[in-house]
């Protein structure tokens, strides 16, 4: 793709009313998910799950992208059409997550760097030809004891930037994903210094990588308090914090702001977004890219039961429906009881 080309593909992906399903789970991470409902994590089974989201009809109404893992992006639909013309076809744009995951960061206990940039060249250009147009990677920052450190957020904003910038080469856009964890005890203003460091590193790196901003995406967590802090912050002042840390840190070049839901719930990842829409124009499409917080309720209507694939996709599409909503704040919650 040419710069044009990336700036409009990552800007139809936030579009006005849409976001991201991220369906990319890991195979560990959907056999858990898969757990919890007592189905088998088969190849089958998976295959069976991911089919069910990406052919909900409707869906392209409010989901712009969908993220998936490899073995998804190489797998078909019972029609014989591999999974990313099947989001073609709806016009939803096929994503791929490349890194390998994070590891142990050497010399920093308690901290991670995330793996997978050698041989990511040849691996973009195979995603491309299998149809992929954007990409995303996943960088993991944990507040705890005298962490992070200085190091592990250079490292990981290294990598990062690293991975957009060949990314961009391949003609791919990148979405990029610093994540602060909400793990631990720690208050919204802890999370809130954090954020703000990370998000100033990772800029500094893609400039550094020559990083077309035009042509990205950024997925950040939300600023809240951590899981275990005894006062957890309420929803106006979750966006607020978040919004200011943005407005100080990521460019207006930046074309969207896809957030992780991070662990929220269905309906705390709507609220969130939506009080940031209700707050006004920003200088970026404010949308989401979320895993559990569009597929938790769509995973137990199905519970690995063919008959209940119908029910399964009328839940689906209800959680992107509202976050649709969210994005022009106008999202409420009595909508939650109208499924």
């Amino acid at each position: 793709m040419t710069s044009n080309n990336l700036a409009a593909a990552a800007a139809a992906i936030v579009a006005p009313g849409k976001g991201v399903l991220a369906a990319d789970e890991s195979t560990g991470t959907i056999k858990k998910r898969l757990d919890s409902i007592n189905v088998e994590s088969t190849e089958e089974n998976r295959r069976a799950y991911r089919q069910l989201l990406l052919t909900a009809a409707g869906a392209n109404e409010h989901i712009g992208g969908v993220i998936l893992y490899e073995e998804t992006l190489k797998q078909q639909a019972d029609d014989g059409r591999p999974f990313a013309k099947v989001l073609t076809d709806q016009g939803i744009a096929p994503g791929i997550k490349v890194d390998k995951g994070a590891k142990d960061l050497a010399g920093a206990p308690g901290e991670k760097i995330t793996e997978g940039l050698d041989g990511l060249r040849e691996r973009l250009h195979g995603y491309r030809q299998l149809g992929a147009v954007f990409s995303k990677w996943r960088a993991v920052i944990t507040i705890g004891d005298g962490i992070p450190g200085r190091y592990c957020i250079e490292a990981n904003a290294h990598a990062l930037a690293r991975y957009a910038a060949l990314s961009q080469e391949a003609g791919l856009v990148p979405i990029v994903e610093p994540e602060v964890l909400m793990d631990g005890g720690h208050d919204i203003g802890r999370c809130r210094e954090v954020s703000e460091a990370t998000l100033q590193c990772t800029f500094e790196q893609l400039a550094l990588h020559r990083v077309q901003l035009e042509g990205m995406l950024l997925k950040p967590n939300m600023v809240v308090s951590g899981s275990n802090c005894p006062r957890q912050a309420g929803i106006d002042e979750v966006a607020e914090t978040t919004l200011a840390v943005l407005r100080r840190r990521v460019p207006a070049a930046v074309p969207g702001i896809v957030f992780l839901s991070g662990g929220q719930s269905e309906e705390e990842a709507t609220a969130h977004l939506n009080a940031m829409n209700a707050m006004g124009p920003q200088p970026w499409q404010v949308s989401f890219s979320y895993g559990r917080a569009l597929q938790q309720s769509a995973l137990k209507a199905w519970g690995g039961k063919p008959e209940n694939v119908a029910a399964a996709q009328a839940a689906y599409l209800h959680r992107a429906r509202l976050n649709g909503l969210a994005r022009s704040g106008a999202y409420k919650p009595e909508l939650e009881q109208a499924a």
